[in-house]
């Protein structure tokens, strides 16, 4: 998937505050409906998702791995787009205009950051902002396994959209752009990154 300048239940939280994080998840979830300031409004949606490698789980199976949060965010790198501020946060610099023609949203994968977690008012903890990691910090290794999935033809994947939790396939099967690629939407294959942005900036 490429992008282009155009909470759950009771679970245990992760604390709040500055933490060290590495992105594990990239989950396309189709053009979803819903609605602003009163209008009803469809938007193609993903979630991004990171694992806390320093702040570790208490309860229940996954007992001692590192927590995971997640958010959703409209699929476009225009300029007042969610996403595109918090990846410029992220990498330090925004996009330039040659980038904005096509990002492979597959470089954020494996990347670390810092991530700002904030209670809301039923005090679910959420990711409030992403920033880039100090110089000269080490993200300790991966735990969680890369996800990846992708609604475009040519990249979906069908083993990887049944390993997906139940309430994001629900969400998925709801998409216009479900009902076209399970109907044969092509053969997987591998996008194309950019092999040529500066040393320091992280994907």
């Amino acid at each position: 998937m490429k992008w282009s300048d155009a909470g759950g239940g009771d679970f245990e939280q992760p604390p709040a505050g500055t933490h060290v994080a590495r992105c594990v998840k990239m989950i396309d979830i189709g053009t979803q409906r819903g609605e602003y300031q009163g209008k009803a409004n469809s938007r193609r949606q993903v979630i991004i998702g990171f694992e806390l490698p320093l702040e570790l789980l208490t309860e229940g199976a996954a007992a001692g791995k590192p927590f995971t949060v997640s958010r959703f965010y409209t699929a476009s790198l225009s300029e007042k787009a969610n996403l595109r501020k918090d990846l410029a946060n992220w990498r330090g610099r925004d996009f330039t205009q040659q980038e904005l023609l096509g990002f492979d949203s597959k470089n954020i994968l494996d990347k670390g950051c810092m991530l700002s977690l904030t209670p809301n008012d039923k005090n679910k903890v959420r990711i409030t902002a992403i920033m880039a990691l100090p110089k000269g910090s080490v993200v300790p290794p991966r735990v969680n396994p890369l996800v990846y999935f992708s609604l475009e033809p040519g990249e979906f994947d069908l083993s990887v959209f049944d390993s997906l939790s139940d309430g994001i396939k629900k969400l998925v099967v709801l998409s216009p752009e479900y009902e076209s690629v399970s109907k044969g939407g092509g053969e997987k294959k591998s996008a194309g990154h950019f092999d040529d942005m500066e040393d320091d900036i992280p994907f």
